[in-house]
């Protein structure tokens, strides 16, 4: 990312992949829709077979659902990071930087105990732009709330 000077944002703040978001979520109602029309129409199914075609449906809608859980929610204490299955809450002084290289698949933040943290909520995927300014809005919060004060 280019070392321009972005604006800090006002807390709190919640950065989310809305686009990927949106198709996941609209491709997870479109399948459950057609998957249970396709076991009521079929006449030659049984109630157990319907009630699987029922059920792969919600399993589709559920993993996709979960796929589009990730974001950062930014307030005055911290970063609330949440990925797919984990949550992980930070202090601002805990963050020492925040990453989006070239062909990354979504921001990664340098954490003080020597780990890098993987934050999915802030993904170049179909928003390439969107997830540069929120990667700088992310990294400008960053630089004045906490790594600067505590090193």
């Amino acid at each position: 990312m280019p070392a321009s000077a972005p604006e800090v944002p006002a807390l709190p703040v919640t950065f989310r992949p809305t686009r990927t978001r949106f198709v996941l979520l609209t491709v997870g109602a479109v399948m459950f829709v057609v998957i249970t029309a396709v076991a009521l129409l079929l006449e030659n199914l049984s109630a157990g077979e319907r009630s699987s075609f029922v059920f792969t449906a919600v399993l589709f809608l559920g993993v996709l659902t979960l796929l589009s859980r990730p974001k950062v929610v930014a307030d005055t204490s911290g970063v609330s990071v949440v990925n797919i299955t984990r949550t992980r809450r930070l202090e601002w002084a805990e963050i020492l930087r925040v990453n989006l290289r070239p062909g990354d698949p979504w921001v990664f933040l340098d954490l003080s105990d020597g780990t890098s943290l993987p934050v999915l909520g802030i993904q170049p995927g179909i928003a390439k732009q969107h997830a540069i300014r929120d990667a700088r809005a992310l990294r400008a919060l960053s630089e004045s709330r906490g790594s600067s004060d505590a090193h």
